[in-house]
């Protein structure tokens, strides 16, 4: 059973991010703040839940929320600042895109820098315990396919509409066929053996 609030504040709002561990394409964060009223059965940490629950969730979300904004980072900024950083930078944007500031912000993990100001909890596995950050996993993990699949079409060989840039067997082996893109991340050990890339 998600839980509403963390805080007593009124305009509580959760970010989480998706990519993270990703091979290729942007790290993306969203963050969400939700009517004190909103209840969904569906509604769950992004990775509990199907891609047609998340397809049915995110217009919801959307149209329910008091705000929500999305933030991609792409992987020239990941390689150039780290991952964790970017991860950071990517919910803070998403949380620049907000109409409404929020008071009190709940973040998914254990890391992140303060922003403007505002009060923020970090909490492990905060998006299977929040709805504010469940909602923001989905929006998150769904604007980021929609991305991938857009990419897909330019090189389907790593067939990132199915893996999305994770490092599955099948895309590490595309990397060693056809070498990489400039969707994939440099910085990131793209090979299990690491192999030397022409670039």
């Amino acid at each position: 059973m998600l839980l509403k609030n963390h805080s007593n504040y009124l305009l509580e709002c959760g970010t989480d991010e998706a990519g993270r561990g990703c091979l290729a394409g942007p790290v993306t964060a969203a963050a969400v703040l939700l009517p004190k009223d909103f209840k969904n059965v569906l509604l769950n940490d992004s990775k509990q839940i199907s891609e047609k629950k998340r397809n049915i969730l995110k217009p919801i979300i959307e149209s329910v929320s008091l705000s929500f904004g999305v933030a991609h980072i792409f992987q020239e900024e990941i390689d150039s600042i780290n991952i964790l950083n970017a991860s950071i930078l990517a919910m803070h944007k998403a949380i620049d895109a907000l109409h409404t500031t929020p008071e009190f912000i709940i973040v998914d993990g254990n890391r992140f820098k303060p922003y403007n100001g505002i009060p923020f909890e970090t909490i492990v596995k905060g998006d299977s315990k929040y709805m504010s950050i469940a909602a923001a996993s989905i929006l998150a993990k769904t604007y980021r396919d929609i991305y991938m699949d857009t990419i897909h079409e330019e090189y389907p060989m790593y067939n990132w509409k199915k893996n999305k840039g994770y490092p599955t067997k099948e895309h590490r082996e595309a990397i060693q066929k056809y070498g990489i893109t400039e969707y994939h991340r440099k910085s990131f050990k793209l090979l299990p053996d690491q192999l030397t890339f022409n670039f």
